[in-house]
């Protein structure tokens, strides 16, 4: 029935949108126009209409209209203009259609009692007429609109930005009166219809709409349970016995309206940007602590907050990060950090030892900008020239125990040309070097924390013929904005957390023409990785071989070997998948220690083929004609379990007729609460009272009924 009553509304919906069409094609093509609507009444001092028809050459006349003494009728419209009040406007909104708007050239300010000027209005009712708007073709009118206005004047008061209110007096002593929401001392109050300065006129316009109870001066109803509200002919029985006695003064509104001793107000939350307080400096530099200028203010580096860039962004101590920052430009930028001067740059910073150390700045111009373009919405190469737009900010920190030694900074400008606009993608980044090496962040100690990167290496032969890992990468696809391979990031692999994700790789007609260079290029895009080596712990030392894991590599046969074709290629490494295996070896103050034991990178082959159905041929015609194929990375994570029962013995393994999981009568439980699997309490006392069990049994078949009778016979 839903169903059947929403066709029914859309079809209602959509004949009523047909007809309104049909009619403005219809009066479009008879030179017929109207107005919509043709009659308005309006209280405000704005009105809005449509003329809908061929409007191309129609004139607007406004004037002022008196109904007859006689008839009553307004008359036939007219294509002479008046003078009126009124400010007529159009505005052309379609092919068909034309806004007319009337606006009020008049104040809607009560005239004082001694006033001259003429822009206010004189009584409350200030504006009570009729208008007509003709639209006329040549002096012949088509079509009339007429409006009857009826409006009132604003109730300003002439103190209004005084501070005079009404005086209170105290309400422990004194009643507050009749009238509480009289507010403002001789001006009348907008609702309060018992304010003794409101005028016959002024209770007119809000007399439907007073404060309703006590607050407006009216006491509220009795209420049922009162013995004055009830009758003697619609009480009830309970009524003469249970209603209350109580004299209307005894309003429990009342007690609103006095007023005790004067308390302080708290000061409560504000919406206002609060007050924040200046930096205090530290002696001594340690990991995570802000770095700060000589004159003990943060120093600050663009970075990224919840996912916006944020230009002044403190650095911290022994923190790395990159960032990369995307402004639309439409202007040359003239400040920081887009326009910033090397002598700007050179600060000078708090060593965290007692000294300061001075910013050393780089300067490096970008040949070719391109590659921190993104995007642009004109192609034209004539535009606005910006010369030495910052590019890239790349701080390097050199530190040693909890100080810092020096700092350098390269600047990376160059220069950008504006058409309409231009996305700049800038970057940022700040590395902490002790000595010529860059401090790494580890994942654990010793093992790896949820959440933490997994951390990965090369092996670096060094002089003396020993292996040292370096730090690499293992990472999936991030996409962003659209989704394309081509735009995508990378993120790494965090421990613990399985995950997948993907993006969208552009392939023409003429790429799978080439396959085994299409495998070859997917094989090395898909490599999200240049690790062969990864951690067992989350703090491995580089010169130990034995803290690294070998990552082993598997490529998946496809399905069925089949031959490349003009438009599709087999056995595409389009799907990464990372299979990671770790094991808790112990603990650390109660916290289990994790490690990983081995690593699977595999990837699976698919096929690929372009798409032409749906009466689209131009894939398989056009060769540079692209289409969208999916590349996927994962990860997974599987803890292998720790076996902490015995080992079975040969007589479990060979007869399993006393296994108690494989059979459904299980002959060991006949003795349960006497065995070692029992754990409801200890096992001796369970032994005493099964010992106890067995007694009784035995005395019992001692002194029953058959012993009793074999001493009987043997008598």
């Amino acid at each position: 029935e839903v169903n059947q009553m929403a066709n029914v509304v859309d079809l209602s919906l959509s004949r009523q949108i047909t007809c309104v069409l049909l009619f403005i094609s219809l009066a479009h093509t008879q030179n017929i126009v109207v107005f919509q609507p043709s009659y308005l009444t309006t209280t405000g001092p704005t009105v809005t209409a449509h003329l809908l028809g061929n409007t191309s050459d129609i004139s607007l006349n406004l004037r002022a209209v008196s109904p007859s003494n006689t008839t009553g009728s307004i008359g036939s419209p007219s294509c002479v203009s008046e003078d009126t009040e009124w400010v007529l406007t159009r505005e052309q909104v379609g092919k068909t259609a034309v806004r007319v708007q009337l606006r009020l050239d008049k104040s809607l300010r009560l005239c004082g009692e001694n006033e001259t000027d003429t822009d206010c209005c004189p009584k409350p009712l200030c504006v009570l007429e009729t208008l007509q708007v003709s639209a006329c073709v040549g002096g012949t009118p088509r079509a009339s609109l007429l409006i009857q206005a009826k409006i009132y004047a604003l109730l300003v008061p002439a103190n209004a930005g005084s501070d005079n209110k009404t005086v209170i007096p105290n309400q422990v002593y004194q009643p507050l009166g009749s009238c509480p929401c009289d507010l403002t001392f001789s001006a009348c109050d907008i609702r309060c219809c018992c304010d003794k300065d409101c005028s016959t006129e002024d209770l007119k316009l809000f007399v439907s709409h007073c404060f309703p109870g006590p607050f407006g001066g009216q006491v509220s109803p009795a209420p049922d349970y009162q013995c004055s509200v009830q009758s003697s002919e619609n009480s009830p029985d309970w009524f003469p016995f249970l209603c209350v006695n109580s004299p209307p003064e005894n309003n429990p509104y009342l007690g609103l309206f006095y007023q005790g001793n004067t308390i302080t107000p708290k000061p409560g939350p504000s919406f206002q940007s609060p007050v924040l307080s200046p930096p205090v400096p530290v002696n001594v530099y340690i990991q995570g602590s802000p770095i700060f200028t000589l004159n003990d203010q943060y120093f600050t580096i663009p970075q990224k907050v919840l996912g916006q860039c944020v230009n002044n962004a403190p650095v911290a101590f022994l923190k790395n990060f990159e960032v990369k920052c995307v402004t639309l430009l439409r202007s040359c930028p003239t400040g920081p950090p887009l326009q910033t001067l090397p002598t700007d740059l050179r600060i000078k910073v708090k060593n965290g030892q007692g000294g300061d150390v001075i910013v050393d700045v780089i300067n490096e111009v970008a040949i070719d900008s391109s590659q921190f373009i993104s995007s642009t919405d004109s192609s034209s190469d004539e535009g606005l020239v910006c010369e030495n737009v910052t590019l890239a900010l790349d701080y390097k920190f050199y530190w040693k125990g909890n100080g810092i030694t020096n700092i350098t900074l390269t600047l990376t400008v160059g220069t950008i040309t504006l058409n309409s606009s231009v996305a700049l993608t800038t970057r940022y980044s700040a590395v902490f070097l002790n000595g010529e090496g860059m401090g790494e962040p580890n994942s654990g100690n010793p093992g790896y924390q949820v959440g933490r990167p997994v951390i990965a290496g090369i092996v670096d032969t060094l002089e003396n013929d020993t292996g040292s890992v370096q730090r690499a990468s293992i990472n999936l696809w991030k996409p962003e904005s659209v989704g394309l391979c081509s735009t995508a990031e990378m993120k790494p692999v965090l421990f613990g957390e399985n995950s997948t994700s993907g993006c969208l790789l552009s392939v023409s007609r003429q790429n799978l023409t080439e396959c085994d260079l299409l495998r070859v290029l997917l094989l090395s895009r898909t490599a999200l990785m240049t690790a062969t080596y990864v951690a067992k712990s989350g703090n491995p030392d580089p010169l130990t071989m034995t803290d690294w894991v070998n990552i082993s590599f598997v490529t998946q046969n496809s399905s069925a070997t089949m031959e490349d074709t003009t438009s599709s290629c087999y056995g595409i490494p389009s799907h990464q998948h990372i299979h990671v295996w770790s094991l808790i070896t112990g603990a650390v103050e109660g916290m289990p220690q994790r490690d990983i034991r081995a690593l699977q990178v595999s990837y699976s082959l698919s096929h690929w083929t372009l798409d032409c159905g749906g009466g689209d041929v131009s894939l398989c015609v056009e060769p540079m004609e692209t289409q969208l194929f999916p590349l996927t990375s994962s990860v997974t994570f599987t803890d292998i379990p720790v076996n902490t029962e015995p080992p079975k013995t040969r007589f479990q393994i060979n007869f399993t007729e006393y296994d108690c999981n494989r059979n459904d009568v299980c002959w060991p439980e006949l003795a349960f609460p006497i065995t070692k699997y029992y754990t409801g309490e200890p096992y001796s006392q369970s032994l005493a009272k099964g010992l106890i069990l067995v007694f009784f049994f035995i005395t019992a078949s001692i002194l029953g009924t058959p012993w009793r009778q074999i001493r009987q016979a043997w008598k």
